[in-house]
């Protein structure tokens, strides 16, 4: 197996190549942003930076087009091209993409969908980029990925093999007897074209500082679909290196190109030591990481609050001025003492520079003693069933909340 990254321009490089000698390309070019793009490691001491400035959109459709005829020319018959970009030109990039390898080839538009923090534009938040799938010929390479089921699949659906009937529709197959046939062994659901892998945490232990970093995770995943062992990857805008260390994990061979001389030092050092990052999103999945209380959180109905996840203390933060500190909020539990409810608070909110701890009672209490006992800095309000419950108890009337 080898990997290696070649410094200079793609163009130029791949044409002194032979045709017809690679199984992928993956192609993660400029976007069009308009900008130069920089970031600096976390010591602080390195400083990459390139350029995605052009004169005209034609220029740099012209730069692409030059480009992707010799990458067409350097895949075998049996290989794909994935062509990555985001909202910048990707509506000009699948016209250039036709022109280039036939409308006929286009396999797939893959939606790279990822949560990212807001921001202040007047539009949705942007929170997916666009990989462009083309193969050479009919021939292609294409190994089948599976996810898994979803929550809501029953086990018949899984289970029972499916046939299409005479008009076309599809229903259980059924043998001679009239009984359903079921499948066998279920690999789970093929993958869609919308793959929702995590954007890289800016304290992931494979981010070297590099701007536009891709996952591991997502190259390893375009790499799985068409190639196999010992198959030839290019990557023709190298950059940090991630296709690269990509296929090494994955026993491919691979070439990477970069024009810029402290990018390939970088992709080599990579090699010399490649790290990937696990998921713990992917492993679990997200509804793992939703631990919010239906239950107590119903006690806030009618008010504007956000949910908080994985957090012992604080089940909400109630809407406050921007600017303001925040508002927690914990509600009391059943069979939770007050005191032991406001102490969770407490301990919570005590590095969150809060401007108010509310806690609020959903249990009857023994007021007398008990909020003398309570932190000073939570404040404790009665829910609107623990109140109507002490009005009619004061009224000699009892009900059950």
């Amino acid at each position: 197996m080898s990997c290696e990254v070649q410094h200079g321009d793609c163009l130029n490089i791949c044409r002194s190549q032979g045709e017809e000698s690679v199984d992928l390309v993956y192609v993660d070019p400029p976007f069009f942003t308009q900008k130069t793009h920089s970031l600096t490691t976390r010591d602080r001491i390195t400083k990459f930076e390139f350029s995605d400035e052009w004169n005209s959109l034609n220029e740099y459709l012209e730069f692409l087009l030059l480009r992707l005829r010799e990458f067409r020319r350097l895949l075998k018959p049996t290989g794909s091209l994935f062509f990555h970009c985001d909202t910048n030109a990707s509506h000009h990039i699948r016209c250039l993409l036709d022109k280039v390898f036939g409308e006929k080839m286009f396999r797939s538009e893959i939606i790279w969908h990822y949560r990212r923090w807001s921001n202040s534009q007047r539009s949705p938040l942007a929170s997916h980029q666009t990989i462009f799938f083309y193969s050479k010929t009919d021939t292609y390479q294409y190994h089948q990925l599976f996810d898994d089921y979803s929550p809501s699949t029953n086990v018949d659906q899984i289970l029972q093999r499916r046939r299409r009937d005479q008009h076309g529709k599809s229903v259980y197959a059924r043998n001679d007897d009239g009984q359903v046939v079921n499948d066998g062994n279920k690999n789970g659901v093929p993958i869609s074209d919308v793959w929702d892998i995590p954007y890289l945490n800016p304290k992931a232990k494979e981010r070297v500082g590099y701007p536009t970093q891709k996952p591991i995770l997502l190259i390893e995943r375009i790499i799985s679909l068409v190639t196999l062992p010992g198959d030839i990857i290019l990557d023709p805008f190298a950059g940090s290196g991630t296709t690269l260390v990509a296929a090494q994990l994955l026993g491919r061979d691979a070439v990477g190109i970069d024009v810029s001389p402290d990018a390939v030092e970088l992709a080599r050092k990579r090699l010399d030591n490649p790290v990937k990052t696990s998921s713990e999103l992917l492993r679990k999945g997200r509804e793992s990481y939703v631990q919010s209380d239906d239950d107590a959180l119903a006690f806030l109905h009618g008010i504007k609050f956000v949910p908080v996840q994985r957090n012992r203390g604080i089940d909400a933060l109630l809407n406050s001025a921007p600017g303001e500190n925040p508002i927690l909020v914990r509600v009391q539990r059943q069979n939770e003492s007050l005191s032991d409810a406001a102490e969770l608070l407490r301990i919570a909110g005590r590095t969150k520079q809060p401007a108010t701890l509310l806690l609020l009672a959903t249990q009857s209490q023994h007021r007398d003693d008990l909020f003398s006992m309570l932190p000073p800095d939570v404040l404790v309000v009665n829910s609107v069933a623990q109140e109507l419950n002490q009005r009619l108890a004061d009224q000699g009337i009892r009900i059950c909340l």
